[in-house]
């Protein structure tokens, strides 16, 4: 128990500093609700329609990511504590797991999947980006926005 000590007491001198503020807040803060103040709060924007709404696929996609590249984020830990004792395989290892982590990143992407910006901006950007052979002309030609030629 006497290692514990040090770690029981920042425990509760946390407990107790988050105890005290809260306690403060309540007795000294003040006291003026008004409805704008009580409604509930969404992310900045008013609380407007029906909270079973459909979410884009997109935003699910996005979800899945964070939480796949947070979970191998959770994994470098255990490495870093063990890594003198892992030696040059152990290196070699996590040189592997970020090569192929950047290859998935790499295809999300490329695939467009952490682009939020409006539809209409993605499809001109990658319409700029792409040129085609034209068999009249007998060159590449860049493709404008509408599919006209430049």
């Amino acid at each position: 128990m006497d290692g514990w000590a040090g770690v029981l007491i920042m425990i509760g001198l946390g407990m107790g500093f988050a105890g005290t503020m809260i306690g403060l807040s309540v007795l000294l803060g003040p006291r003026n609700p008004t409805p704008e103040k009580l409604a509930p709060y969404e992310c900045g924007m008013p609380a407007v329609g029906d909270a079973r709404e459909r979410q884009s696929v997109k935003f699910y996609l996005v979800a899945m990511i964070f939480l796949l590249f947070d979970i191998e984020i959770a994994f470098l830990y255990p490495w870093a504590v063990a890594l003198r004792d892992l030696g040059w395989p152990g290196l070699l290892q996590i040189v592997t797991f970020f090569l192929i982590l950047s290859v998935g990143f790499l295809y999300v992407w490329r695939k467009g999947v952490l682009d939020w910006g409006p539809a209409s901006a993605r499809t001109r950007r990658s319409s700029r980006a792409t040129s085609s052979p034209s068999p009249t002309l007998g060159g590449f030609e860049q493709r404008l926005p509408g599919g006209r030629v430049a």
